[in-house]
């Protein structure tokens, strides 16, 4: 009898628990931004500069959570690189790295203007010889206003051909 109260009132707990996430927050919106970065690892051996476009819909689940949604597109620009070799002068020019993400999206918010998160999904590769890989962008944002973010991450492509693209990105979002 003694086990079956514990497991009732365990129970009323774990519901309230619950019901206290589950409260109606509408924050659900339409997201669009951009960012730049800049090419870190494996990727800064040929680019130094890269730009994106943002794209999300997140639900607001909860007053502390949000899921959603996450694509939009990713550049790094290509460098040139020029090696001597005596009197003989190569030049490479590597191509741009493209991406367009397809994820999914969680924010947590531990108050109002600040926000923790993760996009997570593929990346698929748009320029020649990219095949894309395993998409994770941890993120931390800051509310400017009632609809504008700034945003930092860290945006990783891993590739199964032992290829990571990773870069360290700043931002900013909308909110629609």
């Amino acid at each position: 009898m003694k086990n079956m109260k514990l497991g009732v009132l365990a129970l009323t707990l774990l519901s309230f628990s619950f019901s206290a996430l589950a409260q109606d927050v509408d924050r659900t919106s339409f997201k669009a931004g951009f960012y730049a970065g800049l090419p870190v690892g494996d990727a800064a051996d040929f680019s130094s500069f890269g730009m994106g476009l943002d794209l999300g819909y997140h639900w607001g689940v909860s007053e502390l959570f949000d899921v959603g949604v996450a694509t939009g597109f990713m550049n790094a620009f290509g460098e040139t690189e020029t090696v001597q070799m005596g009197e003989i002068e190569l030049e490479t020019d590597y191509n741009d790295f493209q991406i367009v993400p397809l994820a999914l999206a969680l924010r947590i918010y531990p108050t109002y203007a600040f926000k923790l998160g993760a996009d997570l999904g593929y990346g698929v590769g748009i320029d020649q010889g990219n095949e894309g890989g395993f998409y994770w962008r941890p993120t931390m944002g800051i509310n400017l206003s009632g609809n504008t973010e700034l945003n930092a991450s860290y945006l990783n492509v891993n590739s199964n051909e032992a290829f990571d693209f990773s870069m360290l990105t700043l931002g900013v979002i909308f909110l629609f």
